[in-house]
């Protein structure tokens, strides 16, 4: 059993694989589609005054795979597709740069927290991968993870919050109801 903490004040989703079907390098907003149930998932928190943001590794901007308008033409996709997010946080950079914000580290859901004028506690992420979970935990934020075709067993053995689906996994936050 865990300690009690209240449902979240804010809710952060990693984009590729949670938010949208995960197309690598993606640089075409034509090819944005998103994951069943996250249009009705995002409007019930829209409808529950819930502030939401996503966080996503870019690391093709950093490899010289995607430019940055790229990666914004997509984004404009998946808000145009998925409503509007409060906040944005995306790492550009290539693995091993050593940056603070390139999930594992807590960069992004530190700055998304502030910027949404909250504690990273008051905070949850939902994500498909390990890092999406390592990051909420070194931010002091709840992870709840959506295995998706490419989450590995030990990412999911080691999650402490598991659900089958984006409405699952805010039932895991706020009950079913």
């Amino acid at each position: 059993m865990g300690i009690f903490r209240p449902p979240p004040r804010a809710v952060l989703f990693d984009r590729d694989g949670t938010l949208i079907v995960d197309v690598p390098y993606n640089a075409d907003p034509a090819r944005v589609w998103p994951m069943p149930g996250a249009a009705e998932v995002l409007a019930g928190l829209r409808r529950s005054g819930v502030p939401i943001g996503v966080i996503t590794n870019q690391s093709g901007i950093g490899r010289g795979l995607l430019s940055a308008d790229e990666v914004a033409g997509v984004n404009a996709a998946v808000e145009d597709m998925l409503g509007p997010f409060d906040v944005w946080e995306i790492c550009p950079h290539a693995p091993g740069f050593g940056c603070i914000c390139r999930k594992p580290r807590p960069g992004m859901v530190l700055r998304a927290s502030r910027r949404l004028g909250l504690d990273p506690v008051e905070v949850a992420v939902i994500g498909d991968i390990g890092i999406d979970m390592r990051a909420a935990a070194a931010a002091g934020a709840r992870g709840v993870l959506v295995p998706t075709v490419v989450t590995r067993a030990e990412e999911t053995a080691a999650a402490k919050f598991v659900a089958r689906d984006l409405a699952g996994a805010v039932d895991l936050l706020w009950g079913p109801g």
